[in-house]
């Protein structure tokens, strides 16, 4: 599993992904974040990949006031998940941004997604009690 830049090649495949339908109230299409990396501030877009087969969607932005790497918009698509590609995407997001860039990474996630918030705990991020538009932010240490 590896994330790669959304390219002229991939985004097709990348505007694809679909979660679960229990999953839809938790995350929107993939094409509003790919949007919001081609129009709006500061997001950039990764496709999740296996082998040759794009799975999913993460993006990532930079807070310069707060000095953190944010991570955001993880879609795994329904076909992929319960074989671990959500917990090996967000490693590889963390080793792609263990190189000083940042002393941590933040995320929000809703409070009734109990699934993300086990899945961010495990991984050893931690909620530090700040909420950014009514989710719960967590941050891991790099």
């Amino acid at each position: 599993m590896q994330l790669a830049d959304v390219t002229e090649d991939n985004w097709r495949d990348v505007a694809a992904v679909t979660p679960t339908a229990s999953q839809q109230e938790f995350v929107t299409a993939t094409t509003y974040y790919m949007c919001l990396a081609n129009y709006g501030d500061d997001w950039n877009s990764l496709a999740v990949v296996e082998g040759d087969t794009v799975v999913g969607h993460v993006m990532w932005a930079v807070d310069h006031d707060e000095g953190s790497v944010w991570m955001g918009g993880l879609v795994i698509d329904a076909e992929h998940q319960s074989r671990g590609i959500g917990r090996a995407a967000v490693e590889a997001f963390l080793n792609r941004f263990a190189t000083g860039l940042s002393p941590h990474v933040a995320l929000s996630y809703s409070p009734d997604n109990d699934r993300a918030r086990r899945l961010y705990m495990r991984l050893g991020f931690r909620e530090t009690g700040e909420i950014e538009d009514d989710e719960i932010v967590a941050r891991y240490r790099l």
